[in-house]
């Protein structure tokens, strides 16, 4: 992909994506001024980066949702809720254009037929008349008029507050030369948009300008007057009667600079902090072996080791803090997936998000989409009643599923809760005999969790029949290894009748990973911490025989015990294991023993590689500080 091509798929999913959020506002309060001007925006700024490619079935459409939300912007006409839909329809079929070009380089053969049915639709409704009143007057536009004092022109005016976008000079636009063709001003100002920096720091060529002004000239004549820069420009009208009472000017917040850089350095500098995290571990034990010989120059060793930790620690913070992303790109293309499949599975669904504004680590964001689109497919398909089911059942016919996302700590939750049928384990042991992956003896012995859980296995579906939705069985199973793959874990909860959640448990940050270095007779491994409810001594006579394995009593409750020295295929006596890990929480909780504990880290963890990489278990290797490599255990996988 060129990079004129990769700079326009990054800039228009992110212009769709503000133009939803816009919308979403717009369904429930239509005459918000902030969301209509800022689904204009988005519109007309898309519109003109398809321009720029072979897009003219997009450009067509994108030209039509313009002039609805300019007639609205205008204060000329009215949404309603089947203009607000079809203008959600025409973002939705603008990202799908989008995806096609990105992956085919062209516009699929239907495009001109899809664009045709959207101006239509957009052109076709219906507007209602508004009325002007008090409430419809901006407060800058007000203010402004206010200004003239005695001096106002009689009659209706119009205020403009015009930010030429800071780059305009190396387009050729003449900011002034814009505001000049306004006809029959009546007062003009000129600010800056932001506070100036010292003369020496000054850019000559960057515009730094916001103008304003007062016109007695009619809306459509002013709005004449910035036709090429509509998106830079905000206007509004001031009735002849309206009393100029008016509030305080302020200006609207700075903009931010900011620059885009690709995440490959991004990548480097973290991979950097990690190497350096591993240097500064490998002075403890620099440390310790001084002591043996000069107490004095250990001393000194460890007060720069201090001093190395603290700026390290403000390094790894601020590259943690360039590298967490907002989740709402990744959450963006869900709401259109869940229309699509609702109408291709005959159902009513809407899909309410929660905390989209949340900051992941950019590398765990990236790879969230697949896993969260199989859900969402697995929610509507197999969750979600039809509506005559629904019915039946008492509940309402649309059905409801929820995601929301949450910090708790160094984790960030991500949780979906659908309101349909739940997954009855009767059924699930049932499919899973029938698909010959446990014999019925073994999956009449699984608890109700242990057999809501086989919907994570490789090839299990209860859908008898393949559909272009779903009845492969490569979804929840792909899930699985995909949120294992990044360190997190998989929380299921479900009551038939009732609905079904699903928790994903991730981590927050993804350069450096906390572990346990845990002892295996004399070998030492690493286990990351999130994997890790509590540690304990291990009371032996808590310990007793339960069928083919061992169970202790910890907390009052019985936990089933694993060796990790036999899930390792390790030859330490078990004899040695004195210490317990605890993993997993109620009716999934277990025990691993462990011959001691050692210290726990901040690493570096580096994807297997090699013959490592074909080890199962193993999540991936890291340097100590004396120089040794730590294997990072994979607990969940190995208690599997």
């Amino acid at each position: 992909m060129d990079d004129l091509l990769e700079q326009f798929v990054i800039e228009s999913r992110d212009l769709i994506a503000e133009g939803h959020v816009h919308l979403a506002v717009l369904e429930r309060r239509p005459d918000e001024r902030a969301a209509i001007d800022g689904a204009f925006r988005a519109v007309h700024t898309l519109k003109g980066s398809v321009a720029i490619f072979d897009m003219v079935p997009a450009l067509r459409a994108l030209h039509a949702a313009e002039d609805v939300l300019d007639k609205v912007r205008s204060g000329a006409a009215r949404l309603g809720g089947a203009q607000i839909a079809a203008l959600i329809d025409t973002l939705d079929q603008s990202d799908r254009w989008v995806e096609a070009i990105e992956h085919d380089g062209t516009l699929p053969a239907a495009a001109a037929t899809d664009s045709a049915v959207l101006v239509a639709r957009l052109g076709g409704a219906q507007v209602a008349a508004r009325t002007e009143g008090p409430a419809m007057v901006e407060d800058w536009a007000l203010a402004l008029a206010g200004e003239l004092g005695d001096t106002r022109p009689a009659g209706a005016l119009v205020a403009f507050c015009y930010e030429p976008d800071p780059d305009c000079f190396f387009r050729g636009d003449d900011p002034l030369a814009v505001v000049a063709a306004v006809p029959d001003l009546a007062a003009f100002d000129i600010a800056a948009r932001e506070p100036f920096p010292p003369l020496s720091e000054v850019e000559p060529f960057r515009c730094n300008m916001r103008l304003t002004g007062i016109s007695a000239a009619s809306r459509e004549a002013v709005q004449a007057a910035f036709r090429l820069v509509a998106d830079q420009v905000r206007i509004a009208g001031v009735p002849a009667t309206f009393p100029l009472i008016a509030p305080p000017r302020s200006d609207p917040a700075a903009v931010g600079r900011s620059f885009r850089v690709d995440a490959a350095r991004i990548d480097a500098i973290a991979d950097g902090v990690g190497e350096l995290v591993v240097a500064t571990n490998a002075l403890r034990q620099v440390a310790q072996r001084a002591e043996r010989v000069e107490p004095t120059i250990a001393a000194d060793i460890r007060s720069v080791q201090d001093t190395l930790d603290r700026i390290v620690g403000e390094m790894r913070g601020a590259v943690t803090a360039v590298r967490m992303v907002s989740i709402a790109p990744t959450l963006r293309r869900l709401p259109r997936m869940v229309r699509e499949l609702a109408t291709a599975t005959g159902r009513d669904v809407a899909l309410t998000m929660q905390g989209e504004t949340t900051e992941i680590d950019k590398a765990i964001a990236d790879e969230l989409f697949e896993p969260l689109l199989h859900l969402v497919r697995n929610a509507v398909d197999h969750g979600i009643e039809l509506a005559a089911e629904r019915a039946a059942a008492g509940k309402p016919t649309q059905g409801m599923i929820t995601l929301s996302v949450a910090v708790h700590g160094r984790q960030v939750e991500i949780r979906l809760r659908d309101d349909g049928r739940g997954i009855n384990p009767a059924r699930i042991r049932e499919v899973a005999v029938a698909r010959g992956l446990l014999v019925a003896e073994a999956a009449e012995a699984l608890d109700d969790d242990t057999a809501r859980r086989l919907i994570f296995a490789p090839g299990f579906s209860t859908t008898t029949n393949v559909t272009d939705v779903s009845g492969r069985g490569v979804g929840m199973d792909a899930v699985q290894a995909a949120i294992e793959r990044l360190g997190g874990r998989i929380e299921l909860t479900s009551v038939v009748g009732e609905g079904t959640t699903i928790a994903l448990l991730l981590p927050l940050h993804a350069i450096t990973t906390k572990l346990l270095i845990v002892e295996v007779g004399d070998d030492r491994f690493g286990v990351p911490l999130e994997h890790i409810i509590e540690t304990a001594t291990l009371d032996r006579s808590a310990v007793f025989p339960i069928g083919r394995g061992r169970a202790c009593v910890h907390r009052n409750r019985t936990l089933p015990l694993l060796s990790l020295a036999h899930l390792l295929d390790h030859t330490a006596a078990e004899r040695g294991e004195t210490k317990l890990i605890v993993m997993g929480t109620g009716t999934d909780a277990v025990g691993i023993t462990v011959t001691a504990f050692k210290d726990r880290i901040d690493a570096m963890v580096r994807p297997p590689r090699g013959l490592l990489a074909h080890v199962s278990g193993i999540t991936g290797t890291t340097l100590l500080g004396d120089g040794g490599v730590l294997l990072v255990l994979d607990l969940p996988g190995l208690a599997a």
